[in-house]
């Protein structure tokens, strides 16, 4: 009992960290709804907001007066105010560039002579290990997930994701994701990115290869932001709607960032929970060395839970057009 209430006594904090977005609409309906199902889910823990875009907070700040904490500042703030545990559940896709800002600013506090929290601990995205042993597969997982909000198949559609993509190594997730979706039998679904690869033009081709008459546009981001709004769906003609018009496709586009589809929130709550659950995957006073086998693991400490297989990296570049995916 005394050990219980010394447990309930602990200043607890999630903090939750996303790229942001400057499009209040797609905020309430994604990354407030993530918060929200996680306040529902450990209702012992304060809940705590972030965002990693620098270019995102100050567009907030500057147009609408919202504050809102990069990580740096989320973390100094619960350190103020005397958190003792700290879990960071990322909202990001992959493992990358935003997602290494959130590791390093980890492995900062972990390795400080004196240490600021007791535990410090981070999620993985949600795309992040694949399958390996008795683990399981977060792309696989993912894919199921999308099941809710993919229209029935038929011979003459299909169904396009667009995802950000970028420069960083962990890029290559995105044409996993490709093979997944071929291994699940989807050969209907196609993924593409704004940067890199898989580029839009490969796609086109394999429509008219495929016969296809009517395609569905998606974004694979957690916000239906300025990316979906102009790059998926504008009506410039390089956006990926106007082509497909112009290469006589019948199209729709289906905008709703991935963070309204309750079975991805599930996934992120299944990543926090699976970080809290288990020690030697945290950061901390619980150091552990142990490279599991078929895990990635960059900077040691600040790994979150990286049992479940291989691990990828990603990358969310801070720029204007980022500001909103």
């Amino acid at each position: 009992m005394e050990q219980r209430e010394q447990i309930n006594a602990r200043k607890q904090a999630i903090l939750v960290v996303s790229f942001g977005t400057s499009y209040p609409g797609t905020l309430k309906l994604t990354i407030e709804a993530v918060e929200n199902r996680i306040r529902q889910a450990f209702p012992e823990y304060q809940v705590r907001r972030a965002f990693t875009s620098r270019v995102v907070i100050k567009r907030l700040a500057e147009r609408d007066g919202v504050q809102i904490d990069n990580e740096i500042e989320a973390l100094e703030r619960l350190a103020n105010e005397g958190f003792q545990d700290v879990y960071i559940q990322p909202l990001h896709i992959v493992h990358g560039a935003e997602y290494e800002k959130i590791k390093k600013i980890v492995a900062h506090y972990d390795q400080a002579h004196e240490k600021t929290f007791d535990k410090i601990r981070l999620g993985r995205p949600l795309l992040s290990c694949m399958e390996h042993e008795e683990h399981p597969d977060d792309y696989e997982i993912a894919i199921k997930a999308l099941a809710s909000q993919l229209p029935e198949p038929a011979a003459d559609s299909a169904v396009i994701f667009m995802g950000h993509g970028g420069v960083h190594p962990a890029n290559a997730a995105y044409a996993l994701l490709q093979l997944k979706f071929e291994d699940a039998g989807l050969d209907h679904v196609f993924v593409y990115t704004v940067e890199g690869f898989p580029p839009f033009s490969r796609i086109i081709g394999k429509l008219h290869q495929q016969r296809v008459k009517k395609v569905t546009l998606m974004p694979f981001l957690l916000v239906a932001g300025e990316h979906a709004t102009n790059d998926m769906a504008g009506d410039d003609e390089d956006s990926a709607k106007s082509q497909l018009i112009a290469a006589g496709f019948d199209v729709e586009v289906y905008f709703h960032g991935l963070g309204e589809n309750t079975a991805i929130q599930d996934i992120y709550i299944d990543h926090l929970r699976s970080a809290i659950a288990d020690p030697l995957h945290g950061a901390g006073h619980e150091h552990n060395h142990r490279h599991h086998q078929g895990c990635c693991h960059g900077h040691g400490h600040a790994h979150g839970d990286n049992r479940h297989g291989h691990c990828q990296s990603h990358s969310h570049q801070d720029c204007g057009k980022a500001a909103s995916s």
